[in-house]
C-alpha cells in the first residue's frame, strides 16, 4: 500500500468517525444513561476495534446483551492495520467525537491517549466495583496504567509464536533456527497444495515491526534499550535484520509478502496455502475452525526460530478503554466490565482463542479444552521468551522509523547497515525532540 492510499483509507475512516459524531452530539444525552438504570429505554453504546477472523467477538457481544437487555451494542470494524486505527482514533478524539464509546488500544498506546486526555480514567469504576486488578497479568495491567492512574484494562495478551502444518511437518523437523525454517520452507513449499512455505507480516505497519523486534532480538540485538538509548545500529542487530530480509525476499515466502498483515496471513494459513506461519496466538482458533479453515485439526505449535542469542517473540496484546467525550459513559463501563473480566475473556479465549489477562483462566477447564495449546510447552515458551516493544513516550515516531526503513531494505531499496544508519539518527533527533 502506497503513502497516498495509505493516508486515504486514514482519511475515509476518520471522516466517518466525525460526520457520525455530529449525528451523536445532537441525539446523544446523560439521560439515556439514567435511562438504562432505570430500564425504561435501551441504550446503544458503539464498540470500535479492528476486523476479528473468530467468532470472539461476537460471541461476547452476545453474552453481554443476553445479561444488560437495556444496553445494546453496535460493533464497529475498524481498519486492521493498527496504523490506521490508531490515526483514525486520533482524529476523531482531537475533534471530541462522541460517536465510540469504547475502543480497542493497542498495547503501546493507553500511555499516549492518556496524555492527550482521550480517555476516562476508570480509577472511581474500579474502586467502586471492588474489581480485583491483581488477578489480572502485571505486564499487560502496567500497560495500560500513566501516571498513577488506570486508564484501561487488558483484554488479552500476545506473543508472536510459529504455527505449521502437522501433516506435512514431522514433530522431529520442528524447525529450531531461523536457517532450519528458511530450509524447510523451501523444502516442503509445494508439498500439500501449499503455495508457500513461510509467511509472517510484512506491510509497512506495525506487524514488521513485531517481526522486526522478534529477529533483532533473536540475535542478541536491540533498538533503544532500557536506558532510553537508542542502540540499534549494533553488530547483533544487523545480523538479526539481515536475517529478516533474507527469509522475506527468499522463493520460501509470497512475492507480495510486503502486503501482508495478519488477515492476510491467517487467510493463507486457513486455506492450507503455506507450511509455516508466523502469528498471535488467536491463529490456534481460527485455523481449527472446521467450517472456514482446511487444516483444521493438523495445526502445529512452537516457538519462534532461534538465532544465536536464543528465541524471541514479540510481546503484544490489546486492552480496552471508554472514550472521554462519550455520552453514555455508566453503560460504557459496564460493558468495559464484562468484556475484560473474568466471562467476558473466558468467552473471547473459548471463542477468540486470545491468551487471558486474568492468569485463573490458564486453569480454567473450558478454555483449556477449547485451547490445549494454553497448557502446551511450546506455547508456554513462547510466552516465555516474549520481549517489549520500545518503551518510549513518542513510541508512535519511533514504530514509524522501523516500519520505513525495514520495509525499504526487504524492498531492497537500502542495505541493511543503511536502513540501520538511517534509524540511529532519525531515533536519536526523536528522542531528544
Amino acid at each position: 500500500m502506497n503513502k497516498r492510499t495509505k493516508l486515504w483509507g486514514t482519511v475515509v475512516v476518520s471522516l466517518s468517525l466525525l460526520l457520525g459524531a455530529c449525528s451523536s452530539q445532537t441525539s446523544g444525552d446523560s439521560k439515556k444513561s439514567s435511562d438504562a438504570k432505570s430500564g425504561s429505554k435501551p441504550v446503544t453504546i458503539v464498540y470500535a476495534k479492528g476486523k476479528d477472523v473468530t467468532k470472539g467477538t461476537e460471541k461476547m457481544i452476545e453474552a453481554f446483551e443476553k445479561s444488560h437487555p437495556n444496553i445494546k451494542i453496535k460493533y464497529r470494524e475498524m481498519p486492521n492495520d493498527s496504523n490506521q486505527q490508531h490515526d483514525a482514533y486520533v482524529t476523531a478524539l482531537n475533534a471530541k467525537s462522541s460517536e465510540i464509546d469504547v475502543f480497542d488500544l493497542d498495547v503501546v498506546w493507553p500511555a499516549e491517549f492518556a496524555q492527550a486526555d482521550y480517555l476516562l480514567p476508570l480509577d472511581r469504576f474500579i474502586q467502586r466495583d471492588h474489581i480485583d486488578l491483581s488477578e489480572y497479568n502485571k505486564g499487560a495491567l502496567a500497560a495500560s496504567q500513566y501516571n498513577g492512574k488506570q486508564w484501561a484494562l487488558p483484554k488479552f495478551i500476545d506473543a508472536g509464536l510459529l504455527y505449521y502444518r502437522k501433516d506435512l511437518v514431522k514433530p522431529s523437523e520442528v524447525p529450531k533456527t531461523w536457517d532450519d525454517l528458511l530450509k524447510e520452507a523451501k523444502e516442503k513449499q509445494g508439498q500439500g497444495g501449499t503455495k508457500f512455505g513461510y509467511v509472517m507480516q510484512a506491510k509497512q505497519y506495525e506487524g514488521i515491526v513485531c517481526n522486526a523486534i522478534e529477529f533483532v532480538a533473536s540475535y542478541g540485538g536491540q533498538f533503544i534499550n532500557d536506558k532510553n538509548q537508542v542502540v540499534v545500529n549494533s553488530p547483533e542487530a544487523i545480523k538479526g535484520l539481515k536475517k529478516m530480509v533474507e527469509i522475506a525476499r527468499s522463493s520460501a515466502v509470497p512475492k507480495n509478502v510486503n502486503t501482508f498483515t495478519e488477515i492476510e496471513s491467517d487467510q493463507a494459513f486457513v486455506e492450507g496455502q503455506t507450511v509455516f506461519l508466523r502469528n498471535w496466538p488467536y491463529e490456534y482458533a481460527s485455523a481449527n475452525e472446521k467450517d472456514k479453515s482446511k487444516i483444521a485439526g493438523e495445526v502445529g505449535i512452537a516457538p519462534l526460530p532461534a538465532g544465536d542469542k536464543g528465541s524471541a517473540a514479540a510481546l503484544g496484546g490489546w486492552q480496552a478503554g471508554i472514550n472521554k467525550y462519550s455520552k453514555h459513559t455508566k453503560e460504557a463501563w459496564e460493558f468495559l466490565k464484562f468484556m475484560a473480566g473474568e466471562q467476558g475473556q473466558k468467552i473471547d479465549a473459548i471463542y477468540g482463542g486470545h491468551a487471558p489477562t486474568i492468569t485463573k483462566l490458564y486453569q480454567d477447564k473450558d478454555v483449556l479444552k477449547a485451547n490445549p495449546t494454553f497448557a502446551d510447552k511450546g506455547f508456554q515458551n513462547g510466552l516465555n521468551a516474549a520481549v517489549p516493544r520500545p518503551v518510549t513516550a513518542n513510541y508512535q515516531e519511533i514504530s514509524e522509523i522501523i516500519q520505513i526503513e525495514v520495509s525499504k531494505a526487504i524492498a531492497g531499496k537500502e542495505t541493511v547497515e543503511q536502513a540501520v544508519k538511517n534509524m540511529e539518527t532519525q531515533m536519536k533527533a526523536k528522542i531528544k525532540d
